[in-house]
């Protein structure tokens, strides 16, 4: 296991700590990663022995492991609402443009486990208390044989909760939530996907507040999406970047209307706000990309109030989500990326669901 640890020359302390790891694995009860730039007060979960925290490696391969691939699907008309009552004779699904015979389709019968990430650095600190009110709202409408787990990832990436049913083991971890600085987003979508993989007859979920801009972390933005796929999580994402954006352009609106004198004298700030106004454009790109290619979606709320609604929202896609089974006719287990590609015969019905899945190794 690799580990990094920023140690001050000035700090005996902290050189002997460093040591000390070099000779006595550290350990963390949740196989759960765990890197901190800075000394953080917030509670860590007690070690347990025996249990190695693993690296980021964009390269791990997290693929299917039997010959049945499950492809949860969800359908809307063409107004946006969500469809029911479709059966197996209503879909098409094409392998690498191969269509594959559907071997069994259900609605609401497969169990969800949802990872709850919240971004608390500093661009959404103010917003907590928001997030944690929209979070145990939205874990209210999980069935009984649903599970949920909460990270939050800022200059760290920190399980809260592993995997429970309980309201009241979430309620407690939400308010364990300490802000942090700087937004390591991709690593903690690697390591979510990786680490709190869903039952293997469960469907996978990540619902992730954020406005997608990452600053801390040194995974990239394509191995997010490859770790989504290959641990074939759906992710949905509320984002902030609304919310920021009306922020930036009010001020930058502000320093503008200033005499000519007061614009050179805020030259500086406004470089800044136009830069921060293109990261938050790039990300929203991003953040779409991710949300389409796994089979979620992307949220832009315009205020932290809607937040409650938005949650409830994609907890009613989640029951009511298609379940699609098929053996795959091409069998070979070499661990390559299968293209899959999804439609209904019903032209003014729109399916999302994930672009494909890493098939077996050997």
């Amino acid at each position: 296991m690799a580990l990094k640890f920023a140690v001050r020359r000035s700090s005996p302390v902290l050189l002997l700590i460093f040591i000390s790891a070099l000779f006595f694995p550290l350990v963390n009860n949740n196989s759960f990663s765990v890197y901190a730039q800075t000394p953080s007060p917030s509670p860590k979960p007690s070690p347990s022995p025996g249990v190695e925290a693993p690296e980021i490696d964009p390269d791990d391969v997290i693929s299917v492991e039997t010959s049945e691939v499950l492809l949860p699907a969800t359908v809307r008309d063409a107004s946006g609402r969500l469809v029911e009552g479709l059966t197996r004779e209503d879909f098409r699904i094409f392998e690498d443009g191969a269509k594959q015979a559907l071997s069994d389709i259900s609605l609401r019968k497969v169990p969800v486990d949802v990872v709850l990430m919240v971004d608390a650095s500093s661009s959404a600190v103010q917003n907590l208390d928001d997030f944690s009110r929209a979070a145990e709202g939205f874990a209210s409408h999980l069935a009984s044989d649903d599970r949920v787990s909460l990270i939050q990832f800022d200059d760290r990436v920190l399980l809260l909760q592993d995997w429970t049913r309980s309201l009241v083991q979430l309620r407690r971890a939400l308010r364990r939530i300490v802000p942090g600085m700087f937004t390591r987003f991709h690593d903690a979508v690697v390591l979510a996907s990786k680490d709190q993989k869903a039952r293997s007859d469960a469907r996978h979920a990540i619902i992730v507040l954020t406005d997608g801009i990452d600053n801390g972390g040194g995974t990239s933005f394509g191995a997010a999406v490859r770790g989504a796929l290959q641990s074939q999580t759906t992710v949905y994402v509320i984002s902030n970047t609304e919310i920021e954006r009306a922020e930036k352009e009010r001020d930058l609106a502000a320093l503008l209307a200033g005499s000519d004198s007061s614009i050179k004298f805020n030259q500086l700030r406004i470089q800044d706000l136009r830069l921060g106004l293109d990261a938050l454009a790039a990300s929203e790109k991003n953040l779409q990309e991710l949300t389409s290619a796994t089979g979620g979606r992307l949220y832009k709320p315009r205020s932290f109030q809607d937040l409650d609604a938005i949650y409830s929202e994609v907890a009613n896609e989640l029951r009511h989500q298609y379940a699609l089974y098929y053996s795959p006719s091409n069998k070979r287990r070499d661990a390559q990326f299968r293209r899959v590609r999804v439609e209904t015969t019903k032209p003014n019905f729109h399916v999302s669901a994930r672009v494909g899945y890493y098939a077996p190794a050997h």
